[in-house]
């Protein structure tokens, strides 16, 4: 395993071959990630405690609330946010791990 401090937080790795990766993020209240999207990886991600903003291409939040899971497809404009209170959340990837084009 290995974790990975970001500014927003940090990951931790707990899985990776050749077919997928499994990642814990914990994002700290107040902070968000960049507005992005991926070529080739696609995603999915379970909301494990706190709500997960995601914003939409045009900036327009919805919110994925503990137990709810959201995919992300190749392609989709995306920009995952803690906005009130810490969020855990764990995702499930295509291995492709440099494939992020950031926007924002």
């Amino acid at each position: 395993m290995t974790k990975i401090e970001k500014p927003w937080g940090y990951e931790i790795h707990w899985a990776q071959t050749d077919d997928y990766v499994g990642k814990l993020l914990f994002i700290n209240a107040g902070h968000r990630l960049s507005k992005q999207y991926h070529e080739v990886k696609e995603e999915t991600l379970y909301v494990l405690s706190g709500v997960l903003t995601n914003y939409d291409e045009h900036g327009t939040p919805w919110k994925i609330l503990p137990g709810e899971s959201f995919h992300v497809k190749p392609g989709q404009i995306h920009r995952f946010a803690a906005d009130s209170c810490s969020v855990e959340v764990i995702e499930v990837s295509t291995p492709h791990l440099d494939d992020v084009i950031r926007l924002e």
